[in-house]
């Protein structure tokens, strides 16, 4: 939906992730192959990762200023059992987070929530404002008021009601 450039960092995994339900068709990427490769899942992890998607989905609305857009498990109760650790390069000393075991899509993201967080970028991951909408998006405004993935659709559509409604 959005023309915007992908998110820094492991940020593009979380975009991706969100992205791959267009609300407006129904669409779910993940109940395709391809859709499941990119992100290395079998068809059994599928619900967890579309409960793990939306309650990102709640938690970049909550970046944006909206409420949740339903019902959804609290994302830091989700990012609690990923198991993760800490790596010391012996040669330089420089530490990283990693994920325990590289394969599950709950300890990757939360590595990239993790490193967007000490980077100072996680609140600038938003979800478009537009009910039908909710696409995720890198907010890259100076002041990181962005409130939608396009200005050309979705704000110029939320503009034109308010025009209409006045």
């Amino acid at each position: 939906m959005t023309e915007r450039s992908a998110a820094p960092g492991g940020l593009a995994l979380v975009e991706s992730l969100v992205n791959t339900l267009d609300i407006a068709s129904g669409a779910d990427a993940l109940d395709t192959d391809d859709g499941r490769a990119r992100f290395g899942l079998t068809p059994d992890e599928v619900p967890a990762a579309r409960a793990l998607r939306e309650s990102l989905r709640a938690a970049l609305l909550a970046h944006a200023g909206h409420p949740p857009h339903t019902r959804v498990t609290a994302l830091d109760d989700l990012l609690a059992s990923a198991p993760l650790r800490v790596t010391v390069d012996a040669a330089d000393g420089a530490a990283a987070l990693v994920p325990a075991d590289a394969g599950p899509l709950l300890s990757r993201v939360a590595v990239a929530v993790a490193e967007a967080l000490v980077a100072g970028t996680w609140l600038r991951l938003k979800a478009c404002e537009a009910d039908t909408c909710h696409w995720a998006y890198y907010d890259r405004s100076p002041a990181g008021r962005g409130r939608w993935c396009s200005m050309q659709v979705c704000g110029a559509r939320a503009k034109m009601r308010r025009y209409r409604a006045r």
